[in-house]
């Protein structure tokens, strides 16, 4: 009830605030015209008087008559002007404004009652926070959770609920933290280990960083058959070029799962990339034609290394995941000059591996460590 008290008396004063000035009547000139022909009258007096004491002379005195002449004829015509007959037009717009005002306000209630929610009550943030959980959006109870945890900072238990929370939301920076606060205050668990260092890989964009490794390494300490640090640590092995002891590790967690593990697939799927056949690499020149360029003129060697990067290049068409073949291509590009060149490489290769990839990072990462301006 209050707000609707609050919005008819803003209402009231906004249309006032107009509705004032165009319902004041203008203000008459006649009072003020006629006070104006009384002066000059009395200027005309006062030449005439002037004239006769032979203080101007007769031509000083006509011009003088003229100009208050003139003076008169003005006023005459403002008042002719100002006359009740001269103002129907203002009056109809004086209307028209103010018919204009007070309909904005009725055709804006009049809407709102029909298809807003009027009867609707009001939900403040406190109230929704203090109803039946079970009644709580998702986003609900995590700020009941953070508002509990900004008064009660020390409870590890409310940490250790709210990390895989923010987890699943993908707020993952939260969600490290929260890890070690519940660590921190609890006892370190396989489990806390684990989330930690999966929280820090999805941080970093799935690389294992140090830190992850860390906690995926404390994780398996405390529990050797936890499933998502060896993964985790398995796919560190591979980022590392270990991918021997990546795929060992992999195949031991394997015989490890039990029948239905969510972790069934994600390990097959680690193991087909792993094992799957690499395709010849597209390699750069041969050390016999390095020496036959050493000896060559500036512009046959320029020649000779334009077609060996043209050969480069069309080899990786034909096999487009050598990621060693394609930083060979970038270097190569910027070596002969041809920033252009470079780019496009970078920007196939790029969509090659998909831009979001670990690999695109890398072949980005390389190519402007190698001088190439790389747009954001």
């Amino acid at each position: 009830m209050l707000f609707w008290v609050i919005a008819a008396v803003l209402t009231l004063v906004a249309s006032l605030a107009v509705l004032l000035p165009l319902a004041a009547k203008p203000k008459s000139k006649i009072a003020g015209s006629g006070h104006d022909l009384e002066v000059y009258r009395d200027q005309l007096s006062e030449l005439d008087r002037d004239l006769a004491r032979g203080l101007i002379q007769p031509a000083e005195a006509e011009q003088a008559r003229a100009e208050v002449a003139r003076r008169i004829i003005r006023l005459g015509g403002e008042e002719k002007l100002d006359s009740p007959t001269s103002r129907p037009a203002s009056t109809k717009l004086r209307l028209i404004s103010a018919a204009a005002v007070l309909a904005v306000p009725l055709i804006s209630w009049g809407t709102y009652a029909r298809l807003g929610s009027p009867d609707l009550p009001s939900q403040p943030l406190s109230e929704r926070l203090a109803k039946n959980p079970g009644e709580s959006s998702v986003d609900e109870l995590v700020a009941r959770a953070e508002a509990h945890l900004s008064a009660n900072p020390t409870d590890g238990q409310g940490w250790d609920v709210l990390a895989p929370v923010y987890l699943r939301m993908q707020r993952f920076g939260d969600a490290a933290n929260a890890y070690r606060n519940a660590i921190r205050l609890l006892e370190p668990s396989s489990d806390r280990q684990s989330g930690l260092g999966e929280a820090l890989v999805n941080a970093d964009g799935g690389k294992i960083s140090a830190d992850a490794k860390l906690a995926f390494e404390a994780s398996l300490k405390l529990d050797p058959s936890n499933p998502k640090a060896s993964f985790f640590v398995a796919m560190g092995l591979a980022q590392d070029g270990r991918k021997d002891e990546a795929v060992a590790t992999w195949q031991k967690m394997r015989a490890g799962l039990p029948q239905g593990s969510p972790w069934l697939d994600a390990v097959d799927q680690a193991l087909a990339r792993a094992e799957a056949p690499q395709a010849p690499a597209a390699n750069g020149p041969s050390k016999e034609e390095m020496e036959a360029a050493a000896s060559m003129s500036s512009e046959d060697r320029a020649s000779m290394i334009a077609g060996m990067v043209a050969r480069l290049d069309e080899k990786l068409k034909l096999n487009p995941k050598d990621a060693e073949g394609w930083m060979q291509l970038i270097r190569s590009y910027l070596v002969v000059g041809d920033a252009e060149k470079a780019r496009d490489a970078l920007n196939r290769a790029v969509s090659v591996f998909g831009p979001d990839s670990e690999q695109a990072k890398k072949f980005v990462a390389f190519a402007s460590s190698n001088g190439l301006e790389v747009a954001e």
